[in-house]
């Protein structure tokens, strides 16, 4: 419980490049859906696409300082132990061209998408083993 009123905080604090882009993913580019400050294990996503389990995150300056390059690491493999996929981006380039990024976005999402979709409403329900 403590990790979701973390990430209702945080959602109230974005930055401008976090704004920018939350703008664009919220109208469900690809037909993809987004969430913002998702929170996974004791990290808040910064954005995550959980239908194809990737993770966005937007990185300022301060990701490429200290020790935060290998604080990054090992928060990507613990991700990818639940079987996300890290995505990061640049706050600059966010800023710079956000419809390149969305478009970068997308294609990462189709890339992992499943390869059985969803019956549409008022189909048949899934096979067992299938979502």
């Amino acid at each position: 419980m403590k990790h979701v009123k973390k990430a209702r905080a945080e959602r109230s604090r974005m930055l401008l490049p976090e704004v920018l882009l939350w703008q664009a993913l919220r109208k469900r580019p690809g037909a993809f859906k987004f969430r913002r400050q998702h929170p996974q294990l004791e990290y808040q996503l910064d954005f995550a696409c959980l239908e194809t389990r990737l993770a966005i995150e937007v990185d300022g300056e301060a990701h490429a300082r200290g020790t935060q390059p290998q604080r990054d690491a090992v928060r990507d493999e613990r991700l990818a132990a639940l079987g996300f996929a890290t995505l990061r981006i640049p706050a600059a380039e966010i800023l710079r061209d956000l419809d390149a990024v969305i478009t970068g976005i997308v294609t990462a999402c189709r890339a992992r998408s499943p390869l059985h979709h969803r019956p549409a409403a008022g189909g048949p329900p899934p096979r067992s083993g299938e979502e």
